[in-house]
């Protein structure tokens, strides 16, 4: 077979020139279908109104970004644009993570009486901790620790740099869940469990404190407009009063999540196990709808000058330079001599494409019939990358690579909320679209 393969490749200069360009230089500057390039603009007829672009760094915190992207801009909305507000991120992602360590050994405790080569065992001995989400944790987690001011609690090395703190716990609970699998297994009763527990939480939030820095109980804080400039006096703060001033609501039950899944029947609502971040928070919840239905929902949305949580499959035909997503921008087929033909279905299927980045819709650029042309988001890359810290991309690229969108419910017919909630199907989080958001 190999010398059948070798023979079919052929020695002609064409090749070898080929071999040559390809192994000297990056695939993408290749690739890249230069004339493509006249598509790009920067022009929206219907566009929110900006704000400070943040940076994640080397973190997989998207899905926070993105949530408090929607929490500071309507914010900024209640008060006619006149203040402005900088959330920490460092100081909700401590709890995210104690929350989610918790998560994992009780988790572990439930199926402790199943093998170690059980599925749900697995998963969660698998990825005992990770930084991505989805803006249902930043709904469970908000309302119930608060928020505080960036100023307040700014990031640490850790909280820009994720990877080696959460390593270093994944190895404790990893080791803790063994523990405690062993305790099941030999009896010991459900107080000396929890207790046990308990005390390997204290662990990990001791790790978490030296990392993260531990979470301020009491602040003072004074709010400035858009300007910088301070409004009103300065008052104490404890971060449940902060979020109370800040967000001013119960975030469950407010919004919708949709996704784009062409797999499954689409007006049916599918609920993934175990996918929260909070043990007893709301698992990941959505209704499957078709492209077209999501582009009226954040059409609505955006007319209304309300920015939503949205994720996709970020790396998929991403011209960096530009900051332009367009199905066209590459042409990989033509410099390798084949063809990519999968849809979006078989690409979610085979591994191939998920949702891998959460970003806030910001704008879309309608033709005079009311159809999107293009779309925008603000990213979490800092305000030097792509257009100014934001990406556009082609409607055919956000038919294809498009995956979730939070919708407040007031954007949302009546009959598609009734579809909401109609009961879910249990989905498995192992399925290959239901990765955290990163």
């Amino acid at each position: 077979m190999l010398q059948q393969i070798e023979k079919s490749q052929g020695s002609t200069a064409t090749n070898k020139a080929l071999f040559n360009a390809v192994a000297s230089n990056r695939i993408d500057n290749l690739a890249k279908n230069f004339s493509n390039r006249n598509t790009f603009d920067t022009h929206f007829s219907v566009e929110t109104t900006k704000q400070s672009i943040h940076d994640q760094k080397s973190s997989g915190r998207c899905w926070m970004f993105s949530s408090f992207n929607v929490f500071r801009a309507d914010f900024a909305r209640h008060h006619a644009d006149s203040l402005s507000v900088e959330f920490s991120h460092d100081y909700l992602f401590f709890y995210d993570q104690l929350e989610k360590a918790n998560l994992m050994l009780q988790g572990v405790i439930d199926n402790a009486k199943k093998p170690m080569d059980d599925v749900r065992v697995q998963f969660f001995f698998k990825n005992p901790l990770n930084d991505g989400g989805t803006f249902c944790g930043a709904a469970d987690l908000a309302p119930k620790y608060g928020l505080v001011p960036k100023s307040v609690q700014p990031e640490t090395f850790s909280a820009e740099n994720t990877s080696k703190i959460s390593s270093l716990i994944s190895s404790k609970l990893r080791e803790y869940g063994l523990e405690l699998r062993k305790m099941v297994a030999d009896g010991k009763k459900a107080q000396a469990i929890d207790a046990r527990k308990t005390e390997m939480l204290s662990t990990v939030y001791r790790m978490l404190a030296m990392a993260l820095g531990e979470p301020v109980k009491e602040f003072t804080y004074q709010f400035r407009n858009r300007c910088g400039e301070p409004v009103g006096e300065p008052r104490r703060y404890t971060p449940l009063e902060f979020y109370n001033e800040t967000v001013g609501h119960q975030l469950a039950g407010t919004f919708i999540m949709v996704m784009n899944d062409p797999r499954r029947p689409y007006h049916k609502t599918y609920e993934v196990e175990y996918d929260r971040h909070v043990y007893d928070g709301t698992n990941w919840k959505y209704l499957n709808l078709p492209m077209e239905d999501i582009a009226k929902l954040a059409i609505a949305s955006l007319k209304d000058g309300k920015k939503m949580y949205s994720s996709y499959d970020v790396g998929k035909q991403f011209d960096r330079e530009l900051g332009y997503l367009d199905t066209e921008n590459f042409d990989y087929a033509s410099l390798f001599s084949t063809t990519f033909p999968m849809n979006k279905a078989d690409r979610i299927a085979t591994f191939d494409s998920g949702s891998t980045h959460a970003m806030t819709l910001v704008a879309v650029d309608l033709d005079k019939d009311g159809n999107p042309l293009k779309w925008k988001v603000e990213n979490s890359w800092g305000p030097n990358n792509g257009a100014q810290g934001c990406l556009i991309m082609s409607n055919r690229w956000f038919n294809e690579y498009m995956f979730r969108l939070v919708v407040d419910k007031k954007y949302v017919p009546e009959n598609l909320q009734k579809e909401f909630e109609q009961k879910p199907v249990m989905v498995m989080p192992e399925d290959p679209l239901f990765g955290e958001d990163d």
